[in-house]
C-alpha cells in the first residue's frame, strides 16, 4: 500500500542522493535557505513499507495583494516505480492547492539519456518564465587529469597553469571566510552588471550545506589579497558551480581559473561524473559562438570564461507549468510582458 508522508529532512535527502537524477535543489538544503528568505517548502513523498518510492520538493512564493501563492518544482520530481506516477502528481496538486497554489512551475533539468517528461500529457503547458537557467556547460570529469585538461581550450589550459604559478594561496573557507566571498560577490555583480543576494544568503548556505558535506566554498588568496571563489554543491554523479566572485584587483594572476580547476577537483574526488558550469545564454552554440566576444548583457559576460573548459553545451527541458487558476496566471502572463 502506497502512503503519502513527509519524510524527515535526514530521510529525504538519503533518497535523493541515491536517485539517478539526484539534483542540489532538491535537497533539504536548499528548501531551507529558500525559507530563510521568504518562500515555504514541503516535502511530498510516496512509501510504500517505510521505504520512499517517490517524491519532490515544493516551494512556494506569495503573490501579492493576498492572491495565493506559486508553487514551484525545480529538478525534480523522483519516481523508484513508474506505477506510482498518477499517485504523485496528484499528491503534488493536492499539496500546491493546499499552500493555495495558482499554478506550478516545473523546471525538470537535464536528461541526457533518457525520454524527457510528457509535459502536455500532464497538464503542463510552455511557461513563459524560466527560474534557472535553461543552458549550461556540462563537463566530463570522469577521464583522468591530464585529459580533462586537454580538451579545454588552450587558452583556458593556460590560465590555469598560469594560476598556479603565481603563488596563490587555494583552499576550502571556514565559516570566517565567508565575509570574503560576499565582499566579492557584490564586486563581480557591479562589474558584470547583474543582481546578487545579499550577503546572509551566502552565509546560511553554507550553513546549511557546507556543514553537510554537501557542498564547499574555495577561496584564492595572494599576499592577504581574496582574488577569486567558488560555491559549488554536489548530489549523485553531479556537481555544480552555483556562485562564483572575483575580485578587481590582480586579474593578472589568473585566480579565477585556478580556483575553478580547485572545485572541479573536488568534486572529482568525491565521485562526481558530471561538472555543471550553471548558466549560460539561452541560444544555440553558432549564435552563442558567434556572438560572445561582442556581448556582455546577463549571461553573455560568463560565456566567454565557461566555454573554454572543455564541456559540451547542453539545454534542459526549460519551463512548463500547470495552472490551477486561470485568471491570476493570465494576469502573470500580462505582467511579464509589460515587465519586458
Amino acid at each position: 500500500m502506497i502512503t503519502l508522508q513527509t519524510p524527515s529532512p535526514t530521510q529525504w535527502d538519503a533518497y535523493v542522493k541515491s536517485h539517478s537524477r539526484a539534483h542540489a535543489l532538491q535537497l533539504s538544503a536548499f528548501g531551507a535557505l529558500k525559507c530563510a528568505f521568504g518562500w515555504q517548502d514541503e516535502i511530498v513523498a510516496l512509501m510504500r513499507d517505510g521505504t520512499i518510492i517517490g517524491g519532490a520538493q515544493l516551494l512556494f512564493y506569495r503573490l501579492p495583494v493576498k492572491l495565493g501563492t506559486v508553487a514551484y518544482l525545480p529538478m525534480g520530481p523522483y519516481l523508484s516505480d513508474e506505477t506510482a506516477q498518477t499517485d504523485l502528481w496528484n499528491a503534488i496538486r493536492t499539496t500546491s492547492k493546499k499552500h493555495h497554489a495558482r499554478f506550478l512551475k516545473w523546471e525538470a533539468g537535464i536528461f541526457l539519456d533518457e525520454a524527457p517528461p510528457t509535459f502536455a500529457s500532464l497538464g503542463f503547458v510552455p511557461s513563459p518564465q524560466t527560474i534557472q537557467p535553461p543552458n549550461t556547460v556540462l563537463i566530463d570529469l570522469s577521464a583522468d587529469e591530464e585529459s580533462i585538461l586537454a580538451r579545454m581550450n588552450q587558452g583556458t589550459r593556460r590560465k590555469i597553469r598560469q594560476s598556479q604559478k603565481n603563488d596563490i594561496h587555494y583552499y576550502e573557507a571556514t565559516r570566517a571566510d565567508v565575509s570574503k566571498f560576499t565582499a566579492m560577490m557584490r564586486i563581480t555583480g557591479e562589474r558584470n552588471v547583474f543582481g546578487v543576494h545579499e550577503p546572509a544568503y551566502y552565509e546560511r548556505a553554507y550553513d546549511l550545506s557546507v556543514t553537510q558535506g554537501d557542498a564547499a566554498l574555495f577561496l584564492a588568496d595572494h599576499e592577504g589579497d581574496c582574488l577569486a571563489g567558488v560555491f559549488v554543491y554536489k548530489a549523485g554523479d553531479t556537481a555544480w558551480y552555483m556562485y562564483g566572485a572575483s575580485a578587481n584587483i590582480k586579474r593578472n594572476l589568473m585566480a579565477a581559473y585556478g580556483v575553478q580547476w580547485q572545485a572541479m577537483l573536488w568534486a572529482k574526488a568525491h565521485g562526481c561524473v558530471w561538472y555543471d558550469m550553471w548558466g549560460i545564454p539561452d541560444a544555440d552554440e553558432a549564435t552563442l559562438e558567434a556572438e560572445f566576444q561582442t556581448r556582455d548583457d546577463g549571461l553573455w559576460g560568463v560565456y566567454g570564461f565557461k566555454r573554454g573548459w572543455g564541456g559540451q553545451i547542453v539545454r534542459s527541458v526549460g519551463a512548463w507549468d500547470v495552472v490551477y487558476h486561470p485568471l491570476i496566471y493570465n494576469a502573470y502572463k500580462t505582467y511579464l510582458k509589460i515587465r519586458a
